[in-house]
């Protein structure tokens, strides 16, 4: 019998930490019900003490998303710990992680403690921890750059204090499989007890290696492996979760294990984090990327119509890829349209079909056939939505190779109306630019992508964008058949997002920063 592998899934609090890539809470819950569709045996939900935004997003999901282990982070003090409860008591299953420094560069640099000292917090916070859970999960942050006998002491004393899951990170990727592979059969032959907690993993990919290590570890044993949805994530991101579920399964002869993870929902809920983030999946990402079944070669091709196992060795529908289409118009009624958004696994209010369907409507006036892509993007838009400060009422714009590019804006601004006529080097920028004056914003512009959400002349363009202004960093989405308006969907939706950060941030203080 296969062993059984835990996915530990950290997409709402690591991944979030990716630059540009953070979540409002509704669009933290939209993720995590779509994490539960996946099968995750655990969410991360947020970092409850660093944040009144997170505190809400921990405690929503524990109470509204139903089947995984919903977990909240808290540094090794009482009041993280005290927070953490707080949040999630409200949880039919809930889980405390809680962390402390094991290497001596980060105990001597940043924490100012000796081994002594912090082998003490961390059995303290562990046992603080247990009072409130029967969960609880500890990790020995930098363990891949920690003396390996003190790391065996700390993950026997935190055992015997009652963590249940003691999750070995490499934070700074340092590690290498073999180097990863050996530290945990290590901590399995010398730590006494060890069988009464799941050994964990937790690595970074600023080697490029995060999957490799993680792979690793569970060949020596791990039981859990903690992963971001495309692998997102600080710096260089985390390990991905889409390819350790697939090896696992592609590769069972090897590695004797598996996750219960459904997989046909992989590609959906990659896109879904792909459009919520504004973090755009590269054409050559495995398994999830635009390339990762396109075959372009003609032995592969000749090998590929003679038998799929010549050049594949995973099937497309094994992710969720399926060539169907959604054959919906504008003579569709809202009946089918919901019994559509239920096939695809969206159980929504009256209201957000109500807001989905008005937005299909006028889709389906400009598009003669619509897809799942396209419903997706539409159901994203109307359950993600921010407060509008600023909404777009009309847009018409000029270009052409003798002409000075003009847009003409016409903004709804706190419930006022107002237009502006304005110039820049093309018409998207006029379109920004004016904007920015009707507005008087003064973000940063730090990144513009656009692509097409399905295949067509008629196919809906869509637009993600990244802008900064007083360190807060935000991503706006927009869709349309028509480009500048998804452009200036994208910018307006993103500058809604600022404003309600920046307003939050003056109410209720700067967030924490994570190691």
């Amino acid at each position: 019998m296969k062993r059984h592998v835990r996915i530990f899934d950290t997409t709402l609090r690591d991944g979030e930490q990716s630059p540009g890539a953070s979540m409002n809470v509704e669009e933290k819950v939209l993720v995590a019900k779509q994490l539960a569709r996946l099968n995750v045996d655990i969410i991360e939900a947020g970092f409850a003490f660093s944040s009144p935004g997170d505190f809400e997003a921990v405690q929503r999901i524990g109470q509204e998303v139903e089947g995984p282990t919903v977990c909240s982070l808290a540094r090794a003090k009482p009041a993280d710990i005290d927070s953490a409860w707080t949040a999630l008591k409200g949880s039919p299953k809930p889980r405390i992680h809680t962390f402390l420094s094991t290497s001596d560069i980060h105990l001597k640099h940043q924490f100012r403690m000796t081994r002594e000292e912090a082998l003490r917090r961390a059995v303290e916070m562990v046992r603080h921890a247990r009072s409130y859970v029967d969960d609880v999960e500890f990790s020995p942050m930098d363990a891949t750059r920690s003396d390996v006998s003190y790391l065996c002491e700390v993950v026997e004393a935190v055992v015997d204090a009652g963590a249940g899951t003691v999750n070995i990170p490499d934070t700074v990727g340092y590690t290498t499989p073999k180097e990863f592979e050996d530290i945990i059969r290590t901590l399995r032959t010398r730590v006494r007890d060890c069988d009464r907690a799941i050994i964990s993993v937790h690595c970074h990919n600023d080697l490029g290696l995060a999957v490799a290590n993680s792979m690793a570890a569970i060949h020596a044993g791990a039981g859990q492996v903690e992963c971001t949805i495309n692998g997102i994530g600080e710096r260089a991101g985390n390990a991905s979760m889409e390819e350790i579920v697939m090896g696992l399964r592609t590769r069972k002869d090897f590695y004797e294990a598996g996750t219960q993870i459904r997989t046909e929902e992989i590609s959906k809920t990659s896109r879904l984090v792909s459009k919520i983030t504004g973090m755009v999946v590269q054409p050559n990402k495995a398994i999830v990327g635009a390339n990762a079944f396109a075959h372009t070669s003609g032995i592969h091709q000749d090998g590929l119509l003679k038998d799929k196992n010549t050049y594949e060795i995973m099937q497309p529908g094994s992710i969720g890829l399926t060539q169907s289409r959604l054959v919906m118009g504008k003579l569709s009624g809202r009946h089918a349209f919901r019994a559509e958004l239920a096939k695809l696994g969206y159980a929504l209010s009256d209201e957000e079909v109500n807001a989905a369907f008005e937005r299909f409507k006028r889709l389906a006036d400009q598009k003669k056939e619509l897809f799942e892509e396209d419903l997706e993007s539409i159901v994203s838009e109307a359950v993600t939505k921010v407060p509008e400060r600023y909404s777009l009422k009309a847009l018409s714009t000029q270009s052409g190779t003798n002409q000075l590019p003009t847009a003409t804006v016409e903004l709804e601004v706190d419930g006022q109306a107002m237009k502006e006529t304005g110039t820049g080097d093309g018409p998207v920028d006029a379109v920004y630019r004016t904007i920015a004056r009707i507005t008087q914003t003064k973000s940063k512009l730090l990144a513009y992508v656009v692509k097409a959400i399905t295949g067509g002349t008629d196919a809906q363009g869509e637009v993600s964008v990244r802008i900064e202004q007083d360190g807060e960093i935000v991503t706006g989405n927009g869709a349309n058949t028509d480009i500048i308006v998804a452009s200036a969907q994208a910018y307006l939706n993103a500058l809604n997002k600022l404003a309600s950060q920046l307003e939050r941030r003056a109410n209720q203080g700067d967030k924490i920063g994570l190691c």
